[in-house]
């Protein structure tokens, strides 16, 4: 009979919780929208974006808008020239910005990421390099300093008003002698690297006198400016095999350059700005010195080079395999 009882009870309570639940139910519904109920019962299907026709546009897109890396490899003629990368779609980020503008905006906004080569400079027999990728609209100015200080801060201020950035080489003896002047130039922005310490042509030095033609220079640039170069332009461009493997025992890649302004004959100012506006390239490294011809001809050559479409940048930023892109969304 107790067993009975307590069955019954059981089973009025469990009438009692239904009904309330119910309630509860009938009221949601009451307060609730269609779009609500829709949201609630389609929610997992909406997550997936593979059903939505604007995702499935942007992946079959993503094929045809891809742009594959360049290695770095070794040219018969130029020597070792770097890789270039390439670009992918991010097809994740191109939905998420494209359907964050709302239903009224359907175009769609590609977002891009840059995708590195397979082969770097790095992975290349040491060998020196003379010029960037020839697909990166990028050129640099090296400025070789081993004599005189007069035009360097009229040189800094026309860079600094064309807003670029150079790669000044300093020769040891200068350096040793000029520390403020080099700090200004390092305060300024530009790259720093190292042209030996004597300015002698390094193919005729013992292996002694070449290791402590580099090394003297490169200590300055470390205790003085806190700068460790990645880069060796040896004086008058002259090296040998010895040169590239001692370089590179010290951490540096031989750099030379693609044109040259022989601004130490002091040509006219006019001369260099024709020759730059008639021969520059993309990935060209300009080599010039701190001369009166140079320092006149500097805002002619910055403009003539950006009148090609070419930005300026450092040496590292020339032979990086870094792509230009406007912006990551096109």
């Amino acid at each position: 009979m107790n067993t009975r009882k307590f069955a019954l009870l059981l089973a009025c309570f469990t009438i009692v919780l239904g009904l309330g639940q119910l309630e509860s139910v009938k009221q949601f519904i009451g307060a609730s929208s269609d779009d609500t109920l829709s949201q609630v019962f389609f929610q997992r299907g909406n997550d997936n974006p593979e059903n939505d026709p604007i995702y499935r546009e942007i992946k079959e897109k993503a094929m045809d808008k891809r742009i594959e890396p360049i290695d770095a490899m070794i040219d018969r003629v130029w020597k070792t020239i770097p890789g270039y990368n390439g670009l992918e779609v991010d097809v994740d980020e191109t939905y998420k910005q494209t359907k964050a503008k709302g239903n009224n905006d359907t175009a769609i906004t590609y977002v891009y990421r840059q995708l590195a080569p397979k082969i770097g400079l790095d992975d290349l027999d040491v060998q020196p390099i003379y010029r960037g990728n020839q697909l990166k609209p990028m050129v640099s100015l090296m400025i070789n300093v081993a004599w005189g200080n007069e035009y360097i801060i009229p040189m800094l201020n026309t860079l600094d008003k064309e807003d670029v950035k150079a790669t000044f080489f300093f020769d040891g003896k200068w350096l040793n002698s000029n520390i403020e002047v080099a700090k200004e130039i390092q305060k300024r922005g530009h790259e720093l690297s190292n042209h030996a310490y004597s300015h002698l042509n390094m193919s005729q030095l013992s292996e002694e006198k070449a290791t402590s033609e580099i090394s003297k220079t490169q200590e300055i640039l470390k205790d003085e400016l806190g700068q460790e170069p990645k880069w060796f332009a040896p004086p008058s461009g002259d090296f040998d095999s010895d040169t590239v493997r001692i370089a590179k025992s010290q951490g540096m890649k031989i750099v030379l350059w693609t044109l040259d302004t022989v601004d130490w004959r002091q040509p006219s100012p006019q001369s260099i700005v024709s020759k730059i506006a008639d021969k520059v390239e993309p990935g060209f490294l300009i080599l010039m010195h701190p001369t009166s011809s140079s320092s006149e001809a500097l805002q002619g050559m910055i403009k003539a080079i950006k009148n090609k479409g070419l930005q300026l940048g450092t040496v590292s930023q020339t032979l990086s395999s870094e792509r230009i892109v406007e912006g990551i969304v096109e």
